[in-house]
């Protein structure tokens, strides 16, 4: 077993399998700007390893997969940070699409904003029976910025995906497998075991045919609007409500949007 250091992930090479932990769990595992460049920086090394055959993705801890973005940065942020921000993500999301080897993405958790936009990049998804999903983004006077706008309604479908989204409300392990969304519901405890199982059953066949197989069933679902994703997520940056919405959060309160 070979470990590589991050900041804020791990990595490890198990045999044919290269196993992605998301580390920050002192913050549900959330996205702030270095976890977003050291998940692209290992992305990259992997698609440069022909030893590494399928990759698992999963997050530290037994709370989060990833709880979307670090709201203490996004409060920070100008809308041209913003945007440079939501741009870095969709360039990490589409590596995981694009990498030449399947990426499954092993649940543990909360799935929530970005989290759940990384999961979506996945090729397959095994969530554990404790695990929930949203695009709380709105309750923050923001929309998805990763892709969410994007890759959500394709895999469960726009009406279902504009509930989500519009609502903000949060969806368990089982409605999630209902609508599609994930591959399988297991136990927390056999969580692991069962993507490694698929892993290896995934490493077994042909790697060239995997690659094909995984970039022919993406141009199926072309992503054309994830730049214009990103610039809607970085004018709600200039807005009186996303100032209020990350404001109300912090200080664990509603927020009182104004339409401003």
């Amino acid at each position: 077993m070979n470990t590589h250091q991050f900041e804020t992930i791990l990595y490890q090479a198990e045999g044919v399998i290269g196993l992605i932990t998301l580390n920050r769990p002192e913050s549900l595992n959330a996205f702030n700007r270095k976890m977003v460049l050291e998940l692209s920086q290992v992305l990259g090394q992997i698609a440069g390893q022909p030893g590494i055959r399928v990759v698992i993705l999963t997050g530290a801890g037994d709370k989060a997969f990833a709880a979307g973005a670090d709201i203490r940065e996004l409060e920070t942020f100008s809308p041209t940070e913003a945007r440079g921000f939501a741009l870095q993500a969709k360039e990490m999301d589409s590596k995981i699409e694009a990498l030449g080897k399947p990426v499954i993405a092993a649940i543990n958790g909360v799935a929530v904003g970005g989290g759940l936009e990384v999961a979506l990049a996945c090729d397959l998804r095994i969530a554990s029976a404790k695990a929930r999903f949203g695009q709380p983004e709105i309750n923050l006077g923001l929309i998805p910025g990763g892709g969410g706008t994007q890759r959500l309604s394709k895999a469960i479908g726009l009406i279902q995906a504009k509930e989500w989204i519009l609502t903000g409300e949060m969806v368990s392990a089982e409605e999630a497998f209902s609508l599609g969304l994930v591959n399988k519901v297991v136990p927390s405890e056999e969580l692991m075991s069962e993507a490694k199982r698929l892993a290896e059953k995934l490493a077994q066949k042909s790697p060239i045919a995997l690659a094909l197989a995984k970039s022919a069933l993406n141009q199926s679902v072309a992503l054309g609007g994830l730049l214009y994703e990103a610039e809607c997520f970085a004018q709600c940056f200039a807005t009186e409500d996303h100032d209020e919405g990350i404001k109300a959060f912090l200080e664990r309160r509603a927020p009182k949007f104004t339409g401003q």
